[in-house]
């Protein structure tokens, strides 16, 4: 590791605003742990408590055991200066110095699409979140997101489910997830894709960190993808991001009459942003030609089972509804619709409701 590598991890546990540490760097002679010490003047930068604060934890002993608790709850801190350091964040005026890491770094280099939205989504906005995320899963793009409630953890969770790898981005450090609803998620994500924060462990999230963490979700994706949100989501910020760091945005048009949906479609009327009807729409973009053949089981249908397909063909619907529409009580129907759900066909959703996979 690096005397500036050194330093950057050395810092990293103080909780430093991005633009305090750009002017640190700027005033050192000599970026590494010993300059800093004996550098003079940097009480212009920082507070004289934290300053000396700072140079009292600079010993070799508090350093290792920093460090050694890092590495034993398999963290990984990559700074501006590591070769592993994401490409995408490369060069961008407020990309964070270092990120705290639980995972495979690997997914850094992959294709990838922050999917964002509401956090508390309509039927609709939980069908295409869902649909749309699992559908670029599949083909091996990375889903990104925030780990928030409603469309975050529907796509976290979704690429997970077929197999696919994702990133979740924090608003805090990694011994306080948030919300905590979501801490079984987030060791899923740890696990089998990748889990990044630019606070220490020990901080917890603040309504000020969340748009901080928007833009590392914006950077590390190579387009992002808004499937329902309104005016006043944290999403503008997201969205935002995107398209000052010459990301794509993808919105998905949803009705005219929902507030869920006046940013995406406001999105799509402005041209700020593309309109995403089908996961084609992003893959194109993206320039991923070869789409893999996602061959769907191949099951022979009843005269039951073709009359639901046919009933769910113009999109989601009730049990109530079924039932009437094919004839049957409640209870014979469940018998069809829990075959056709384990085999693939349909797809429970909240409230009662059934939709085609």
């Amino acid at each position: 590791m690096s005397d500036k590598e050194r330093f950057l991890v050395f810092i990293s546990q103080f909780d430093l605003s991005t633009s305090k540490i750009g002017m640190l760097l700027e005033a050192l002679d000599e970026i590494s742990i010993e300059a800093f010490v004996k550098q003079k003047g940097l009480e212009q930068i920082l507070p004289f408590p934290t300053l000396e604060h700072m140079k009292e934890q600079a010993s070799e002993r508090n350093i290792n055991s920093y460090w050694s608790n890092l590495r034993e709850k398999d963290i990984k801190v990559i700074t501006k200066y590591s070769d592993d350091y994401p490409e995408k964040l490369n060069g961008l005026d407020d990309a964070p110095f270092y990120l705290f890491c639980k995972g495979d770094l690997s997914l850094f280099n992959m294709k990838s699409v922050g999917v964002v939205g509401s956090r508390s989504p309509t039927n609709y906005g939980r069908l295409v979140t869902d649909k749309l995320s699992g559908e670029l899963a599949r083909q091996d793009v990375v889903i990104v997101s925030g780990l928030a409630y409603g469309v975050d953890s529907i796509a976290h969770r979704k690429a997970l489910d077929v197999g696919g790898k994702t990133i979740a981005v924090l608003g805090g450090g990694f011994n306080h997830i948030y919300p905590s609803e979501h801490t079984s998620l987030a060791k899923e994500i740890a696990e089998k894709g990748l889990l990044v924060s630019e606070y220490c462990p020990s901080i917890k999230a603040t309504k000020y960190s969340f748009p901080k963490r928007n833009r590392i979700v914006a950077g590390l994706s190579d387009g992002v993808l808004i499937t329902e949100a309104g005016v006043k989501s944290g999403t503008v910020h997201t969205k935002d991001f995107a398209l000052e760091y010459g990301r794509s945005v993808y919105a998905v048009p949803g009705n005219i009459n929902s507030e869920k949906s006046i940013l995406t479609n406001e999105i799509i009327k402005s041209g700020n942003g593309m309109c995403v009807t089908e996961v084609g729409d992003i893959l194109y973009d993206l320039r991923i030609d070869e789409v893999k053949n996602t061959q769907k089981k191949c099951v022979q249908l009843g005269i039951i089972e073709q009359k639901i397909v046919e009933l769910l063909q113009n999109g989601e619907k009730d049990i109530d509804f079924i039932s009437e529409n094919c004839n049957l009580n409640i209870i014979s129907l469940n018998s069809y619709l829990t075959t056709m759900e384990i085999n693939g066909i349909i797809r429970r959703m909240p409230g009662g409701y059934y939709c085609l996979v």
